[in-house]
């Protein structure tokens, strides 16, 4: 029997847990992007667990793995994959790139030039991609994990809005305090704790569970709501361009898959305002102004959700 969605969330928190510890509020954003059939990025200075998580959720799901090291002279084809000629057939075959994976992780993603970064966007808008006019689909499900050093690092691109745009969360790990850096520590002195992780899920029942979130009710009061919450982010005087028609569909995605995990069959007020700041930070472009006057963007998202009534 498949298990539940508070369940199946309960034991990847649980495991996700051993491997990165003291972090429960990335693994609790990680799994309702997972829910929500989402990609996730994550932003954070190196060495602080951003591969670990990646490699712990791809042992848990039993999930086929890929990771590409991006980097300034890393090519689309390098991604996708290319047509290679082969003389005995006088043919080109198609020679599958690491984006064919299940989980894919692009390590360091802003350090690769926007045209090798612009080859993840069909991928991770309708899970295909198209080399030589041929279209190919990819495996389900399909997870682009995204990591990306602070733009003021040497060496760094800014990821372009329609890239942002398609990630369903954007988070940050941050420094583990002092007594969980040494459980750390005590975690790993004779081997690795993904050594010793044992599967959770299959990939079929992530599949299903997605479905299940999505038959989770949105009352259209609760709609009306999110729908207002990103109007007054395009209304922000702080804010050049606000939150698309696709962020306000992942809006309520991972409302739902929230909802889904909390054993509801509804979506509440409490779960749109729980998922609005890691949802819809990196879609907004905040004007020249503010930019350089330290307006911070998750400010900006929590001053909107003051400034919308919550439906009763």
């Amino acid at each position: 029997m498949s298990p539940t969605p508070t369940e199946a969330a309960g034991r990847l928190r649980e495991a996700l847990g051993r491997i990165l510890i003291g972090k429960p509020q990335p693994i609790e954003q990680l799994l309702i992007s997972l829910f929500a059939g989402g990609h996730v990025l994550i932003e954070d200075v190196p060495g602080v667990g951003k591969t670990t998580l990646a490699k712990g959720l791809a042992h848990a799901l039993q999930a086929d793995f890929k990771r590409v090291q991006f980097t300034p002279d890393l090519l689309p084809a390098d991604i996708v994959g290319s047509s290679i000629f082969n003389p005995k057939e006088a043919a080109f075959d198609f020679k599958p790139g690491p984006v064919f994976a299940n989980i894919l992780l692009a390590d360091e993603v802003n350090r690769a030039s926007p045209r090798t970064q612009s080859s993840l966007l069909e991928a991770m808008s309708e899970g295909q991609v198209t080399v030589d006019g041929k279209t190919y689909p990819l495996p389900r499900p399909f997870i682009v994990l995204a990591t990306q050093n602070p733009v003021e690092f040497h060496g760094t691109y800014p990821l372009p809005e329609a890239q942002l745009d398609r990630f369903a969360v954007q988070m940050d790990l941050g420094y583990p305090d002092r007594a969980h850096e040494v459980d750390m520590l005590y975690s790993q002195v004779e081997r690795h704790p993904l050594e010793g992780m044992s599967p959770i899920l299959t990939c079929a029942e992530v599949m299903a569970l997605q479905q299940e979130v999505r038959r989770v009710t949105v009352a259209r009061p609760v709609a009306d709501y999110i729908v207002k919450i990103v109007a007054q982010t395009r209304q922000h005087p702080s804010v050049r361009a606000g939150v698309s028609p696709r962020g306000s569909l992942v809006f309520q995605r991972t409302a739902q898959a929230r909802a889904a995990i909390a054993g509801r069959d509804h979506v509440t007020p409490d779960d749109v305002k729980a998922v609005a700041v890691p949802v819809l930070s990196h879609r907004l472009m905040l004007e020249t102004k503010a930019k350089y006057s330290g307006v911070r963007k998750a400010d900006v998202v929590r001053g909107v959700l003051g400034e919308v009534p919550v439906p009763v």
